[in-house]
Parts: C-alpha cells; sequence; structure tokens
C-alpha cells in the first residue's frame, strides 16, 4: 500500500519530465546530429587513412606526424596566426573608434550608424570580389585616385608581402557588426561616472582610460573571443581573393599555384583543410586537421578568459 502511495505522487514530476522532455527533444537531436556524432566522427577518422570510398585503415598518429613534415601546414599555421595577431585587434580598435566617434554624434547619428554598418550586410564573397576590383594594380579604383598624385600604386593582393594586410583592410571595411555592439556598450557606461571624473579634473585620455575602457571591458573581452574564433576560421574572404586576384573565375579545388595565391600568402589552416579533405580526399587526414584546429580554438578561448579574467568583473578593473 504504501508503495503504491509513493509511486501515485512521483506520477505528476514524471508527467512533468516527460512534458519538459518532449519539448527539449528538437534541441537534443540537433545537438547530437550537428555536434556530438561530427566531433565523434572527427575524432575516429583522424586516427584512420580515409578517402570516402574505401574503409577506414587504421593509421594510429601518423597524421598527426605527417603534419609535423607537411609544409604546406606550416605555411597555412603561420598566415592564420598572422591574421589572429594582426586582424583581431586592428578590426576591435577601428571598431572601437567609430563606436566612440559616434558615440560623441548629437546630430545625424543614426545616419552615420547606418552607413558604418552597411558594409557588414554584404555578402562575404560579393564584398571580397569588390574589393579586390578596387585594389586592382593596374585599372582600380585606388591605384587610378593614387596615380592622380604621383603615387604608384603596389600590387595589394597580388603582392605576397601585401595580400595579408590587403585582407586586414577588408576585414576593417567591414566592422559594422563589431561597431555596433561596442557602441551599445559605450552608450551603456553610465553618465555619473563621466561626470565624476570630469570633477576629478580628467582629460578625454584619462576619462577613456578610467572610465569607457573598464565599463566595456566585458564586451571587449567578447569581441576578442569572438574574434579570435573566427580567424582562425577565415576562409571565404581568403579563398575568394586569392581566386580573383589570380585571374579565376570560381573558387574551385586548389591543386594549382593559384590555391592561396600570391605564393601561398593567403592560405589559411582551414583553407589547407578544405583542400586536403575535398581536393585530395585525404579524409582522415583532414579529420585530423579539423580536430588539431578544434583544440586550439578550445585552447585560444581558454588563454583568454583566464588572461583577462582580472580585468572584467561587472565592468570595472580589479
Amino acid at each position: 500500500m504504501l508503495k503504491q502511495v509513493a509511486a501515485t505522487r512521483h506520477l505528476p514530476r514524471l508527467r512533468r519530465f516527460g512534458v519538459l522532455a518532449s519539448f527539449m527533444t528538437p534541441a537534443w537531436l540537433g545537438l547530437l546530429i550537428f555536434f556530438v556524432y561530427p566531433l565523434v566522427a572527427t575524432l575516429y577518422f583522424a586516427f584512420n587513412q580515409f578517402d570516402m570510398f574505401t574503409a577506414p585503415r587504421w593509421f594510429g598518429l601518423g597524421n598527426f606526424a605527417y603534419m609535423l613534415v607537411d609544409a604546406n601546414v606550416q605555411k597555412a599555421a603561420v598566415n592564420t596566426l598572422w591574421l589572429v595577431v594582426v586582424m583581431v585587434p586592428v578590426k576591435i580598435l577601428a571598431a572601437l573608434a567609430v563606436a566612440l566617434l559616434l558615440a560623441r554624434l548629437r546630430r545625424s547619428a543614426s545616419i552615420w550608424r547606418t552607413v558604418f554598418y552597411l558594409p557588414a550586410l554584404v555578402p562575404p564573397v560579393a564584398a571580397t570580389v569588390a574589393f579586390v576590383f578596387l585594389f586592382n594594380p593596374g585599372t582600380g579604383a585606388v591605384n587610378t585616385a593614387l596615380g592622380w598624385i604621383g603615387i604608384q600604386g603596389p600590387l595589394w593582393f597580388n603582392d605576397p608581402n601585401l595580400a595579408k594586410p590587403s585582407l586586414v583592410l577588408l576585414a576593417v571595411w567591414g566592422l559594422g557588426d563589431w561597431m555596433i555592439i561596442l557602441l551599445a556598450a559605450v552608450l551603456d557606461v553610465p553618465q555619473e561616472r563621466y561626470e565624476a571624473a570630469e570633477l576629478d579634473g580628467a582629460g578625454a585620455w584619462a576619462r577613456l582610460r578610467h572610465v569607457t575602457l573598464p565599463g566595456i571591458s566585458p564586451v571587449l573581452l567578447f569581441s576578442a573571443l569572438v574574434g579570435v574564433i573566427q580567424t582562425l576560421q577565415f576562409f571565404t574572404q581568403a579563398a575568394v581573393a586569392g581566386a580573383v586576384a589570380s585571374g579565376r573565375a570560381t573558387v574551385g579545388q586548389g591543386r594549382g599555384a593559384e590555391f592561396g595565391y600570391p605564393d601561398h600568402s593567403t592560405l589559411t589552416f582551414p583553407m589547407w583543410l578544405y583542400e586536403t579533405g575535398f581536393g585530395q580526399y585525404a579524409l582522415g587526414y583532414a579529420s585530423a586537421l579539423a580536430l588539431v584546429l578544434f583544440l586550439f580554438s578550445l585552447l585560444f578561448t581558454v588563454l583568454l578568459l583566464r588572461r583577462f579574467k582580472s580585468y572584467v568583473a561587472d565592468g570595472s578593473v580589479q
């Protein structure tokens, strides 16, 4: 009798759990199908030789050992690290500068916000194609304008030394998404803090350093994390820029010298991963590359959080 009463008491709780589980089923299925299964499959194939046509063959650490002697992996890793170290800080600083300027506007602020945000709405492929044509060494508008004032324009995307800086310029041109986030953070800093700083005799630089930056430090950390993760996965703009600059009409399998054009200066880690998996059909090696990229993204995220968590706490410097 007591067991029946106890079972009856648990029925409402079980029913609530069943209702919640039924509502969460689509989310769990999506997580299992699109995240857990690909991650487990990548981990499995990373230790095998697999080309999609024959059964996987156990290869142990062979794929990871080959990375140490693969010159393309080394070049792609160096290029990707360069973009992380240069592109992310430059884009954040440029977006912050624009956000600070827009925050001080009193007239036509909404118009200027729209103007600076519009480039972020352009599809990456279209934006990259237009940007490469603008910086075309022979007929581009940028070099033409430089020629009017007697300056010989550089080769931009056709120069191995300027190809990556040109990609940084492209990223800065499309800073609208980061600018909006930082602008909202700047406008959210209490005005009382600025008034108190002014009463203490703080100038513009002192207010920026001791009021604005501590107030938006959580958003700056968020921007840095997102920027690092996005740049570690940098693919579309580099692939399209190399293809257009080399004269190809499409971005296909990059077995020729045009892949990472010019001179592999725009070859990023995800680009070589794609070429290995879908150009050379070495899915086992590509899975190993993907696993390494995932681990490095996780490592960068953890290091950033551990390094800067002492500077970010409720929007104030500790």
